[in-house]
This record gives structure tokens, C-alpha cells and sequence, in this order.
């Protein structure tokens, strides 16, 4: 079974700095796009970043140039610099990967709280 643990959450001051990681575990045959997710209270979830099997990234304006994202064999991570009060939101990191016998399927992790705030 496929499990996406997140860490990194917490509460930073505006202008601070955190690092978000996902890492995923079990019997996984190949891991295709990750990326993060947010979303506000009463807002949608929005994509914050994303990077494909090759290393090509995708952000969304409002985090550009203070957001990074990055990943590592099974652990994705966003490196969130410079936040702003507007960055508070849950944080959710997805995977598209294969588990053996099976195709692509999109995965969520559980989310993390990322509050900005002085």
C-alpha cells in the first residue's frame, strides 16, 4: 500500500523561511510528476508547484522566485522562501506514480499546516 508522509509544516513569522518534504513509501515500480498543492480556508486547492520524472519545473506565479521545489528518488520537496501571510494554507503534496501490476494513479498525502503569521 502506498503511504505520502509530509512533514515540514509549522508557523514562520512573514519573511521567514520553511522546507516542506513528502516522502512516499511501499511497493512503488516507477514515480512519474510531483508536486504540492494548497488550499485556504474557503478557497479551492491550488497547484504551488510541480516537477516531472526528467526535473522540469512549474510554479505558480504567486510563489515564483520565493518557492523552489526539488525531489529525490521517492521524497519531494518545496523549499518556501520569503513567505507572506497569504502563503497560510494546508499543504498537500501528490504523486503520479505505477505500483507494480498497475497503471499511473495520482496520490495525496495527508497535509500539512503552514501558517504565516508575525
Amino acid at each position: 500500500q502506498v503511504q505520502l508522509v509530509e512533514s515540514g509544516g509549522g508557523l514562520v513569522q512573514p519573511g521567514g523561511s520553511l522546507r516542506l518534504s513528502c516522502t512516499a513509501s511501499g511497493i512503488i515500480f516507477s514515480i512519474n510528476a510531483m508536486g504540492w498543492y494548497r488550499q485556504a480556508p474557503g478557497k479551492e486547492r491550488e497547484l504551488v508547484a510541480a516537477i516531472t520524472s526528467s526535473g522540469s519545473t512549474d510554479y505558480a506565479d504567486s510563489v515564483k522566485g520565493r518557492f523552489t521545489i526539488s525531489r529525490d528518488k521517492r521524497t519531494v520537496l518545496l523549499q518556501m522562501n520569503s513567505l507572506k501571510p497569504e502563503d497560510t494554507a494546508a499543504y498537500y503534496c501528490n504523486v503520479d506514480l505505477k505500483v507494480s501490476g498497475k497503471g499511473y494513479a495520482e496520490y495525496w498525502g495527508q497535509g500539512t499546516r503552514v501558517t504565516v503569521s508575525s
